[in-house]
C-alpha cells in the first residue's frame, strides 16, 4: 500500500510546482538580459577586432575582395558588432556593389537608428548608385543629428557635391560596327 504524504513533503511538493517556472522565467531573463548588454557593448570581440583591421588594411591597399573575406570572418565571430557592418559597406563600395553597401548601411540602422557613419555611408552609396535625392535626405538627417561641422555630414556634403560615378567603359562596350568586305 502507498503511504500518504506527509503534510511537510505536501507543502515542500507544493512550494517546488508554484516556484519552479518563476524561478525557470527569471534565470531565463536574467540570461537574456546579460547576452544583450555583452551584444551592445559597442567594443568588438578581441578575434574579431584582429581581422577587422585586417580587413581595413587589405582595403587601403585596394584589395576589396580580402577585406570582405576578413570582414566577413569577424561578423562570424561577433554578428552583434555595428563596425564589421559598415566596414562591410564600404568594401562592397570599394567592389562597385553600392547596393549591398546600402543593405548592410541598413542592417546598423536597424539596430542604431542614429548611427552617424551608417547614415553618411547609405548616403554616399546612393549618390554612387545615382539617387543624389535621396543622399540629401541622409544629408540633412546628419546636419540635424550632429551639425555641419561633422566629420561624417562633411563626407556626405563632398560626395554629393561631386555627383554620382560615371560608369567604367570596357573595351567590348564599345565595340565598332562590323562591316563585311570582300577580299579580291
Amino acid at each position: 500500500m502507498l503511504d500518504a504524504p506527509t503534510p511537510d513533503r505536501a507543502r515542500w511538493k507544493d512550494l517546488l510546482m508554484r516556484f519552479t517556472p518563476v524561478a525557470a522565467a527569471l534565470s531565463l531573463f536574467v540570461a537574456v538580459s546579460a547576452s544583450v548588454v555583452h551584444a551592445d557593448s559597442g567594443e568588438p570581440d578581441p578575434r574579431a577586432e584582429v581581422l577587422l583591421d585586417q580587413g581595413k588594411a587589405a582595403l587601403a591597399a585596394d584589395q576589396p575582395q580580402q577585406a570582405v573575406d576578413a570582414f566577413e570572418a569577424a561578423l562570424a565571430i561577433d554578428p552583434g558588432y555595428e563596425g564589421t557592418y559598415l566596414a562591410l559597406g564600404e568594401a562592397a563600395r570599394a567592389q562597385g556593389l553600392q547596393g549591398k553597401a546600402i543593405r548592410y548601411y541598413r542592417e546598423v540602422l536597424t539596430r542604431k537608428p542614429d548611427d552617424y557613419g551608417a547614415i553618411s555611408g547609405e548616403g554616399i552609396a546612393m549618390v554612387e548608385k545615382g539617387a543624389v535625392e535621396k543622399a540629401r535626405l541622409n544629408l540633412s538627417r546628419l546636419e540635424s543629428l550632429c551639425g555641419d561641422d561633422c566629420s561624417e555630414t562633411q563626407r556626405l556634403a563632398a560626395a554629393i557635391a561631386r555627383g554620382p560615378q560615371q560608369p567604367v567603359l570596357t573595351a567590348e562596350a564599345v565595340m565598332p560596327e562590323a562591316k563585311v568586305s570582300q577580299n579580291n
